[in-house]
């Protein structure tokens, strides 16, 4: 691979200019094009390509736009945008994330291949951003129940200090973001369109958000609009730029379904979240966790345990849940404790719940009173919070 620091800018444009061309010049994932490029480097793969050196297999995939296609256009077109092309002899490039998708491509796994170069906006580095990262994935039509869940995982994960990498669709994926958007964190957001379309068009305030907070990612040239294929396409890229895939909800053939397959065919570990067994959402998360292809999981903590190496300690510390009553002394919790089961109560009820001696609570209950978690009335005692 090319050292990016010792090489001049003459040559750095160059390598930009053939892997835009080679990134827009077939449609993705082109397994032919992407081994050919790995094996002759991208200036000479396109040499070859523009003089129709190419074998026939890679012909069959650039041939339709191999006359269409500028890579200093498309450069041009990505600037103006407020984009910029990552390529793999940039540092920026996670090699890490990618590496299982030419590991895929290499043993002729079908539909895989890694990306050639990607389009990026935003203010993160793609490298840093997929260094620790999750994807949390799921159903476009989400309940309230997957919302809810899903923008706790954004928020978790990004407290626990990892990315939260998704597809910025309705449902669980914004309400992923969005999470770890509120939580300060980073988010990736890989999109089946240019990186300068707003889709879906109701996502545009949020992918503005995302690419100030973090990055928004696509293999697809600026300009490009989404089709249905392109979808399933860029899943692969979700399933490997994360250590993990958590699935919120997901029916029985779907997108997240798909991203879910995707992992596992990848080594990737895929845990699902499960919901109401009535729940159509859910009916592909239930039958993951039945068909052992995905662990349950509930909370952010256990995503972190599954990325954890057995026998090891997380090193992750996420918050402890704290109430306020946490600081009492323990008679004054247990005095706290049996108020919040009662109404109205007198000490004399109080002391025999608690089983603390009736001086003891009288002299308790005042304090309790001052600090905010009871109250007194002519009919007795009650728990405040």
């Amino acid at each position: 691979m090319t050292n990016w620091a010792s090489i001049g800018e003459k040559t750095k444009q160059e390598l930009l200019v053939a892997r835009a061309f080679l990134v827009g010049v077939a449609e993705p994932p082109a397994p032919a094009l992407a081994g050919f490029v790995a094996e002759h480097g991208p200036r000479r793969a396109v040499d070859l390509i523009l003089r129709d050196k190419a074998p026939p297999e890679v012909g069959a995939e650039v041939e339709a736009r191999r006359a269409h296609v500028s890579g200093e256009q498309l450069l041009s077109a990505s600037e103006a945008a407020g984009a910029r092309l990552v390529v793999p002899e940039d540092p920026e490039w996670p090699h890490e994330a990618f590496a299982c998708l030419s590991g895929a491509r290499t043993v002729e796994l079908p539909g895989m291949a890694e990306p050639i170069a990607l389009w990026v906006r935003g203010k993160a580095g793609l490298g840093d951003a997929a260094e620790r990262a999750v994807a949390v994935v799921g159903a476009r039509a989400a309940s309230g129940y997957g919302e809810h869940v899903a923008a706790e995982f954004g928020h978790g994960l990004s407290t626990a200090g990892f990315t939260v990498v998704s597809g910025a669709a309705y449902g669980i994926d914004g309400a992923a973001h969005r999470g770890a958007l509120a939580a300060g964190g980073l988010t990736v957001a890989f999109l089946a369109c240019g990186v300068d379309v707003d889709y879906p068009a109701g996502h545009g305030r949020l992918l503005r958000a995302i690419a100030d907070q973090g990055v928004v990612v696509s293999e697809y040239p600026p300009g490009t609009p989404p089709r249905k294929h392109r979808f399933l396409v860029r899943n692969r890229l979700i399933a490997s730029a994360g250590r993990a895939t958590v699935v919120v909800e997901a029916g029985a053939r779907s997108g997240a379904a798909n991203t879910a397959n995707t992992a596992d065919a990848l080594g990737r570990p895929v845990l699902a979240v499960p919901g109401p067994v009535t729940s159509k959402n859910s009916v592909g998360c239930h039958g993951m966790v039945r068909s052992g292809q995905a662990v349950l999981v509930t909370r952010t903590q256990d995503v972190v345990e599954a990325l954890t190496p057995l026998g090891a300690q997380s090193s992750v510390e996420l918050p402890a849940q704290h109430r306020r009553t946490d600081e009492l002394h323990p008679h004054a919790r247990r005095l706290h404790d049996a108020l919040v089961g009662m109404d109205c109560a007198s000490p004399d009820e109080l002391a025999r719940d608690s089983g603390l001696p009736l001086g003891k609570v009288r002299a308790l209950l005042p304090e309790l009173e001052l600090a905010g978690f009871v109250a007194r009335s002519e009919r007795g005692w009650s728990a405040t919070e």
